[in-house]
């Protein structure tokens, strides 16, 4: 037998009365499946990895998720599948919650747990210097994103010069705090609920309130708690997603519109949602609106679009297979 290079090779039979090698079960077909899942992502995975771990569980032809959360995050990562692929977006530009645990003393290397200490300080604060520190990151505030992050320069993710020991030069972005609530203090250890706006850097906001209080802190542990109207209360662990049939985990995904809850809502008849599909402009007596969701006969969701000048444009539209799927399926 030739094995790739032309190396002939030898292959022996098993023993006599050995078992036969076991072969490998065939691997089920992909399907198409429509449809958020709210996922309880577990620390150590990168977003990625429980993507495709939840991809292969559904047998999902196409699958995305709303926005990376760090491996060294657990919670929410909202999950999508066929059609709500096409509105991810509006997730990922949603305000964000999450539960942030300081270490307080100490200063991180990569601002987070991860790292060395490089700078230890004494801790003796009081309740009110904590709320006060606290109240000055709550608004529109500037952000230097850090250096391990997966923002870009020159094409690089940052923490790929960072790991060589590299600094390059960061513009600060505006993000906007909503509200910082202090759940509990002990000692050298804050735990925070943060609402805030997309893009914003918990482990920066960690060590600039350790700053304001005058001894240092890095990000210890994260959970995302929230993202736009969803809560991680509502999410599913892999290992209970594993523990599934196919039937149940069906069951647990949300409608692709869900993703758009939030957005004003747009009822077409019969003749005007066919015209709607193809893409032409639609004249409707309704105000101007920058996103609007848009529904057809029996609930069908069709898609999302804009509202100028008394013309319904379409942004992002289902195909008529994925109209009939959604339709024939609701959650």
């Amino acid at each position: 037998m030739t094995l790739g290079g032309g190396v002939a090779t030898r292959v022996n039979p098993p023993p006599c009365g050995a078992a036969a090698p076991t072969a490998r079960a065939p691997r089920l077909p992909r399907r198409a499946v429509h449809g958020v899942l709210l996922l309880d992502k577990p620390l150590g995975w990168s977003s990625n990895d429980a993507l495709q771990k939840a991809k292969g569980l559904l047998r999902a032809a196409k699958a995305g998720h709303t926005g990376t959360l760090d491996p060294l995050a657990s919670g929410l990562l909202p999950l999508c599948f066929g059609a709500a692929t096409k509105f991810s977006q509006a997730n990922l530009d949603a305000d964000k919650r999450y539960r942030a645990t300081l270490k307080l003393g100490q200063r991180s290397s990569t601002g987070d747990g991860e790292g060395e200490i490089v700078q230890q300080r004494e801790v003796a604060l009081e309740h009110a210097a904590i709320a006060a520190a606290i109240a000055r990151f709550v608004g529109s505030i500037d952000q230097l994103p850090p250096m391990h992050s997966a923002l870009k320069h020159e094409g690089r993710a940052l923490y790929d010069y960072a790991r060589r020991g590299l600094s390059v030069e960061r513009e600060p972005r505006r993000v906007t705090i909503h509200r910082i609530e202090l759940l509990d203090w002990q000692h050298d250890t804050l735990v925070l609920d943060v609402h805030c706006s997309k893009g914003t850097y918990i482990r920066t906001l960690a060590e600039d309130i350790g700053e304001a209080l005058g001894c240092g802190a890095y990000l210890a542990a994260l959970r995302r708690t929230g993202s736009g109207g969803f809560g991680v209360d509502d999410a599913l662990t892999l290992d209970a997603l594993a523990a599934m049939d196919e039937a149940q985990r069906d069951a647990r995904l949300r409608p692709a519109d869900a993703l758009l809850a939030h957005w004003p809502r747009v009822q077409l008849d019969d003749a005007e949602a066919g015209r709607f599909l193809t893409g032409l402009r639609r004249r409707v007596n309704l105000d101007d609106a920058a996103a609007v969701r848009v529904y057809g006969p029996g609930g069908a969701f069709l898609g999302s679009a804009h509202i100028a000048g008394g013309e319904l444009i379409a942004d992002r539209l289902l195909t008529p297979a994925e109209v009939a799927a959604c339709t024939e399926h609701p959650k």
